[in-house]
């Protein structure tokens, strides 16, 4: 009898090259499969809810997979695979899904976080979670160029290439700029998040560096609306490092809707 389970994980991508299975590299999927192997000894896939890049981490990626003949309980398979995974991924959550649960399939919707470090010396146990950049910026100018991207647009201008999709509009539900109020010899700790019913690849991180842009005053505010209508990804602004960039959430429907659409 085969079960099907969803698995919510959380990992530093820092030492890993993305995600997805690539030969002779060190990815958090084979690092998943892995450890599959070593306790049910036989393969199994585990389908991520997409891609994280190199250096780009997660507070709460999904993956799904199906196994056979496993009979104990969904919270000892996750604790299984935790006594397998190095330390820097963890799954925080296992339970049993319907059948027909596809970690990619079904997701409705992610939200992202982006960390940065404005000024200061850069912080000796932050930098790896932080871009630290040395310039002053303007929040006010990065909040409202912001609203700009909020809703329902065509985002091509800030999609990387080698991705093809059907299409590039996408509904852009939140793009909050969220302030640490404590400022310290480290500098401004700020966050970008982005919430959206789809990414494009490279999206956030080509969105970001469009509203530093903006922020350092480099383009007013309204260029980046003249941006986002063009869907042209070299009128934008460069791609932000990765290191600062978390898969915050990912979204699905209840189980029970699921089970109801598969039938």
């Amino acid at each position: 009898m085969s079960r099907t389970f969803k698995l919510t994980i959380a990992y530093d991508g820092t030492d890993y090259a993305g995600w997805q299975v690539q030969p002779e590299k060190r990815t958090i999927q084979s690092m998943l499969e892995r450890a599959f192997v070593n306790i049910v000894k036989v393969p199994v896939m585990v389908t991520g809810s997409g891609r994280t890049d190199s250096g780009v981490h997660a507070i709460a990626q999904v993956g799904s997979c199906t196994l056979t003949h496993w009979r104990s309980s969904a919270d000892s398979l996750g604790a299984a695979l935790n006594t397998q995974l190095p330390p820097d991924i963890v799954v925080k959550q296992c339970v049993d899904a319907p059948d027909s649960f596809h970690a990619i399939r079904d997701c409705i919707g992610k939200r992202y976080r982006y960390q940065i470090q404005v000024g200061g010396v850069r912080n000796a146990f932050d930098f790896r979670y932080r871009w630290h950049i040395k310039f002053p910026i303007d929040l006010d100018r990065i909040r409202q160029a912001a609203s700009i991207i909020v809703g329902e647009h065509d985002f091509a201008c800030f999609q990387a290439a080698g991705s093809d999709r059907k299409t590039t509009v996408r509904i852009v539900r939140d793009c909050s700029v969220i302030l640490d109020d404590t400022r310290t010899s480290d500098g401004l700790n700020v966050a970008i998040e982005i919430e959206a019913n789809g990414f494009l690849y490279n999206m956030v991180r080509n969105i970001v560096g469009t509203l530093i842009e903006v922020g350092r005053g480099k383009q007013d505010i309204e260029w980046a609306r003249r941006v986002l209508k063009s869907r042209d990804r070299m009128l934008a602004g460069p791609t932000a490092p990765p290191h600062g960039l978390f898969l915050q959430r990912v979204d699905y429907l209840p189980f029970d809707d699921l089970n109801h659409q598969a039938n």
